[in-house]
């Protein structure tokens, strides 16, 4: 939950991100809030955006797939154009299931998204934004993916304006950074791309250049 202050009023609004949102929660942050008309939903608003040290930041991790979908089917991530088919949140084994199944040619392409919402200086996006083993299974998975024929893809949604570059945050979790690394060995393609953030939508705008440590 966040509290809203909307007009002269306090509204509750509920937030749709469970990461540590580090660096976005200040008090007196200007957000953008969207209005729910569903009786069933607890909460009437929802919250979208953060602005944070003038930067607008999409922190809706349910969006981060819509909003990769929409680049994939307009062509808008330059590395994964032209694709025969697409589907979203397919199974890969039992446990694991990706963001999107990409099939190109005689090409069969796993692809998992992770949206970044961290910035510690004016340029750089950064994840994670907390430890996150989760993360690392699918690191684990998507180095396995490639054993079996498969090309795997990992698509860092940077939802932050004004961005140039990315790197992994390996102070906040280095287990992850070294698996990033190991995957990146094995042969992982790593893509960060930045959005263009506005009240009123949010689309893939700019390949950001990924910074090794």
């Amino acid at each position: 939950f966040v509290d809203v202050k909307l007009n002269k009023e306090t509204v509750t609004a509920h937030c749709p991100n469970t990461g540590s949102m580090k660096g976005l929660l200040e008090e007196g942050n200007e957000v953008f809030i969207q209005k729910h008309d569903d009786p069933k939903r607890k909460l009437k608003y929802g919250l979208e955006i953060i602005k944070a040290r003038k930067n607008l930041v999409g922190i809706n991790t349910h969006m981060a797939n819509k909003i990769v979908n929409h680049a994939l089917d307009n062509n808008l991530i330059k590395e994964l154009k032209n694709n025969d088919l697409v589907k979203s949140e397919v199974f890969y084994n039992k446990e694991t299931r990706f963001d999107f199944f990409i099939r190109k040619k005689n090409q069969k392409i796993f692809v998992e998204v992770k949206n970044v919402t961290l910035f510690r200086d004016k340029r750089t996006a950064e994840f994670p934004d907390a430890i996150t083993s989760r993360g690392t299974k699918h690191l684990l998975t998507l180095i396995d993916a490639i054993k079996k024929g498969y090309k795997s893809y990992l698509i860092y949604l940077v939802q932050i304006e004004n961005m140039d570059y990315f790197k992994i945050a390996s102070d906040i979790d280095n287990e992850y950074y070294k698996n990033y690394l190991a995957a990146k060995k094995a042969g992982v393609k790593f893509l960060a791309y930045r959005c263009k953030i506005s009240s009123n939508k949010i689309f893939v705008d700019k390949k950001l250049k990924i910074k090794d440590e």
